[in-house]
């Protein structure tokens, strides 16, 4: 009869353990996506200033002929080399890796300060803002798995890719708006399954740095979300004015 007894006691403590234990992995979860978003939007402001000094100085203008291709080219080439490379670096030398790219989209982007007006960018960036706030919180809370849309993203983000590359040659208007339009729908629903992807990243990390390494990573896909989103609203806008 005593064991029966301690019985309750024993159940009431093991939930509280429970409790105790969730309690600190949600902690624990919500640092790590606020670290995620940190910095992502660090990596965005330096990528924003960065592009917008180059324009008011002029220094975009030597961008022609191979340093065109050279600074066009380089962030694609590191963030390659970051994505394949991340599992064999220091956890300083990715962060390092990670300024870099910011800072050298900044080059190549600073072209649409001379392209846009200042209205025009403060539209698309509060838009852009706005979708990818709404996708991104979606993704964070819903309980629905998400891992089946990633195919149907891929797909149409390939076909992006193609449709701009064969864009370049015939420069349809037709086509770029399309491309515009198909991008916005693609990089909102990026966002959300981005966003829930690096959410289940978390549970991988095993220590301190593996978490960093993860936060990153998840930063850098949640930055290219939100660049490119920005990008096509911008490019969308312009079209629609036109």
């Amino acid at each position: 009869m005593a064991w029966m007894d301690k019985q309750p006691a024993m159940e009431r403590f093991d939930a509280r353990s429970r409790s105790i234990d969730q309690a600190a992995v949600d902690e624990g979860l919500r640092n790590y996506m606020l670290r995620v978003y940190n910095y992502m939007g660090s990596g965005l402001l330096l990528t924003g200033i960065v592009a917008y000094f180059v324009a008011r100085s002029g220094f975009y203008q030597a961008f022609t002929g191979p340093v065109f291709w050279v600074v066009a080219l380089a962030p694609l080439g590191l963030v390659w080399f970051l994505s394949a490379r991340i599992d064999r670096m220091s956890f300083a030398s990715a962060q390092a890796a990670f300024w870099a790219y910011a800072a050298l989209n900044g080059l190549s982007l600073s072209l649409i300060f001379v392209k846009y007006t200042g209205a025009d960018i403060t539209r698309a960036f509060v838009v852009a803002a706005a979708m990818f706030g709404a996708m991104s919180l979606y993704g964070y809370t819903t309980k629905k798995d998400l891992s089946g849309w990633g195919s149907f993203l891929f797909m149409g983000l390939i076909g992006i890719i193609i449709a701009s590359i064969v864009n370049i040659f015939v420069g349809w208007s037709a086509l770029s708006f399309a491309i515009s339009v198909i991008g916005v729908l693609v990089f909102t629903g990026l966002t959300a399954y981005d966003t829930q992807q690096i959410k289940e990243m978390y549970y991988e990390g095993e220590s301190h740095e593996a978490v960093g390494k993860l936060s990153l990573m998840g930063a850098l896909r949640l930055y290219l979300d939100f660049l490119n989103l920005f990008l096509m609203l911008l490019s969308l806008f312009n079209s629609n004015r036109e």
